[in-house]
């Protein structure tokens, strides 16, 4: 919902003129900012100078009908993911309604427009989102916090909870490695390619220059305070698939870091990923099935045309998915749904373990 005081804007999209004046209305007497458009086309060119809370849209309307304003929306308009739509629908439009839940409507209102469910269906799904963004907000500010705290060394309770992933983690830094998780440190002590002590570095030196500025790029946008997300695969002596690795910046925010810009970096092993049930990622985070595969595919370390290929889809499927996972997660950026996954991962069940020897520095 808006912010700062402000009331929350709603979009009206409806070419029938009257009852387009009716929902402005009853909008306006309801408390929020009401923001009107004749077709898919007009509110497009709002949604250009314009960020609604809530997109109320009629499926049929001359030139860009509902449909069209919602694939643009979702395709062309990526920080509008957490946004709701809402389908506006005739009694007879059954299969309308159905294809607007699979095209990634978020709820539907029968015309004749009952104005008390529409202004609680606005109200329910406001507050849904606003749940999501502090539950978000929250999980996303504990991970970087204990981080940071892990570098520091006073967080043995964090490390015993990134210790119980199957992933392996490392904190880096300009002055090498703060931190390894105990999956990191199996890796590093099966000699398969990957050397985790001191610094974060290839077994071979072939990709020695790679790797460093790999790494480097990662804590250099931390120290600018930019977002980084950016993929690095490890030949293995043994043959076996390729290590994955996969840099998040951590912008450097408290004074233990010293100014020592960061980086997290989550290593995938083909050879060993968990078994982590689509139903139990649908659970953590209300996902529909093929949105709980692209987001273990995604803490799994696949870049989405990897995920495309996998599950036999296109791009833009994926791309379609990853939107809807934005919108779920209360996330904007694919370096946070990554955190935000791991972090629901991390919170799954599992043996006791103590915590592992940290990298002699």
């Amino acid at each position: 919902m808006a912010g700062n005081g402000s009331k929350p804007i709603i979009l009206c999209v409806e070419d029938e003129r009257h009852l387009r004046q009716d929902i402005i209305d009853e909008l306006g007497i309801a408390g929020y900012e009401a923001l009107a458009a004749r077709d898919g086309r007009e509110a497009l060119a709002m949604l250009e100078t314009s960020r609604p809370d809530l997109i109320l849209c009629d499926i049929t309307m001359p030139r860009l009908d509902g449909y069209g304003l919602l694939e643009a929306v979702r395709s062309s308009h990526p920080g509008l993911a957490d946004v709701p739509f809402v389908f506006l629908t005739a009694l007879d439009e059954r299969d309308a309604v159905i294809n607007g839940k699979r095209a990634g409507a978020d709820d539907y209102l029968v015309k004749p427009i009952d104005f008390d469910l529409m202004l609680a269906t606005i109200e329910a799904r406001l507050r849904q989102v606003e749940r999501l963004g502090q539950g978000a907000g929250r999980e996303l500010d504990a991970m970087r916090q204990a981080l940071t705290d892990a570098r520091a060394g006073t967080a043995a309770g964090m490390r015993r909870v990134v210790n119980l992933l199957s992933f392996g983690v490392v904190l880096v830094s300009g002055s090498g490695v703060a931190f390894a998780n105990r999956a990191a440190q199996a890796i590093h002590r099966a000699g398969d390619g990957l050397v985790i002590d001191r610094a974060l570095r290839p077994a071979s030196s072939n990709l020695a220059a790679e790797m460093k500025s790999f790494l480097a790029e990662a804590c250099e946008a931390a120290r600018l305070g930019r977002d980084h997300l950016s993929s690095l695969s490890v030949p293995r002596l043994s043959g076996q698939r390729d290590f994955l690795l996969t840099a998040c910046a951590l912008p450097d925010t408290s004074e233990a870091m010293n100014g020592d810009a960061q980086a997290v970096v989550f290593i995938s092993d083909p050879e060993r990923r968990p078994a982590v049930p689509d139903e139990l990622l649908a659970k953590l985070f209300d996902l529909t099935p093929t949105e709980a595969q692209v987001a273990r595919a995604l803490a799994h370390g696949r870049r989405t045309d990897e995920i495309a290929q996998d599950l036999a889809v296109s791009p833009t499927t994926v791309a379609f998915h990853l939107r809807n996972l934005f919108g779920k997660t209360g996330t904007h950026r694919q370096a946070d749904l990554i955190v935000l996954l791991l972090t629901g991962l991390a919170s799954i069940s599992g043996p006791e373990l103590e915590a592992a020897p940290q990298p002699q520095t």
